[in-house]
């Protein structure tokens, strides 16, 4: 199993993903045909522009097999000290099959990506089941929402 950077040929493998990962969470709204296509078209324009999006995936031989979304945000400057960015991090999913530690392994690709990209603070809305796994990595909870803060450098 490798962990890469996205590109936006990993598009449809990423919508595909999404999909399996939301729909099996609530009912869907639109078909998986349509969902996919839509997303797809989304996530290639997102990747290809490089930025304020960019992913992550899990590769085990040719099949992605999981993800992650980290969207950069830019704050308004402070004279503080603090570091200008913030980001979001969404869409953490890994194939049921394919768990034991590939989550993980996306999630620190993600989080040492921030870290060395001068990111004060990464934020996400966890599910119930994974703010162990979130809590294990340094994030703190706050409400609904977690939150981690990178080492200042």
């Amino acid at each position: 199993m490798i962990v890469r950077s996205a590109t936006a040929a990993d598009a449809g493998a990423l919508a595909a993903l999404r999909w399996e990962f939301r729909a099996g969470r609530d009912a869907p709204v639109e078909s998986e045909q349509a969902f996919t296509k839509r997303c797809a078209g989304w996530m290639q324009r997102e990747l290809a522009a490089g930025a304020p999006w960019r992913a992550w995936v899990a590769v085990d031989g040719s099949e992605i097999v999981g993800q992650v979304w980290l969207h950069l945000l830019h704050k308004v400057p402070n004279p503080i000290g603090e570091r200008d960015r913030h980001a979001y991090l969404s869409n953490l999913y890994v194939k049921p099959a394919r768990r034991g530690g590939t989550g993980v392994r996306l999630l620190r690709e993600a989080l040492e990506w921030a870290q060395n990209n001068g990111v004060d603070r990464v934020v996400l809305w966890p599910s119930a089941r994974s703010v162990t796994l979130y809590e294990r990595h340094g994030f703190t909870r706050m409400g609904e929402v977690m939150e981690w803060m990178s080492a200042r450098k």
